[in-house]
């Protein structure tokens, strides 16, 4: 019986989705805090994430370093175009990951908890199978 060939650093792409999970998730939650409220600022994303200020001002520092985020000491934090980018193909995955598991039968609030972990960890393949599903199921 021949040996199972294991895929060439088989773990190298799921380290690589967890570095960029928090950016991801930041970026569309400010998105969706602008797009309600007019601005973001560090105070909504402590309520969001619910965690201290002093979490999110370094987790924003990171942010502007990166090049996602604009900002200054007590002014609103602002997506650059790298930012927006991220924030628009991050929350595509989202509905598109959590459209599926509701597709597929799982409740709204079940499929809201799967997805936040979900959408960062699915391959490019698997979501365009997953959105033909979605396609095939709404048709």
């Amino acid at each position: 019986m021949a040996a199972k060939k294991k895929p060439k650093n088989q773990h190298e792409r799921t380290r690589v989705d967890h570095a960029t999970e928090k950016a991801e998730d930041y970026v569309e939650a400010i998105a969706e805090v602008i797009e309600e409220q007019g601005v973001c600022r560090v105070k909504d994303l402590a309520e969001h994430f619910a965690v201290s200020h002093v979490t999110v001002n370094r987790t924003v520092s990171r942010l502007q370093r990166d090049g996602y985020v604009t900002t200054e000491p007590y002014s609103p934090v602002e997506l650059t175009s790298k930012g927006t980018k991220l924030a628009k193909d991050s929350r595509h995955r989202h509905e598109i990951v959590f459209s599926f598991l509701v597709a597929l039968g799982v409740s709204e609030e079940t499929a809201a908890t799967d997805t936040e972990g979900i959408e960062h960890h699915v391959s490019p393949e698997t979501l365009a199978l997953m959105e033909k599903y979605i396609a095939g199921t709404q048709g």
